[in-house]
């Protein structure tokens, strides 16, 4: 599991991916958000814009994400 720090508290899932490099573009973060290939804390979530917070697990095929806020 990746540790993943925000500077901010909330910050839109579609991006957390696209900026940690799971996918290309905010497009394909959209993408699989909306097939349901995404997780959060261990259920689907389908929701792009669904704030991330400090101690969220993001799942997305084989990479899994550990959410916290930087100090």
């Amino acid at each position: 599991m990746r540790i993943v720090e925000l500077t901010q508290d909330a910050v839109p899932l579609f991006k957390v991916l696209k900026f940690e490099g799971l996918v290309n573009s905010g497009s394909d973060a959209k993408l699989l958000i909306d097939e349901g290939r995404v997780s959060v804390n261990g259920q689907v979530e389908t929701q792009r814009r669904k704030k991330i917070r400090d101690g969220d697990v993001i799942e997305l095929g084989d990479e899994a994400l550990q959410v916290t806020l930087a100090p």
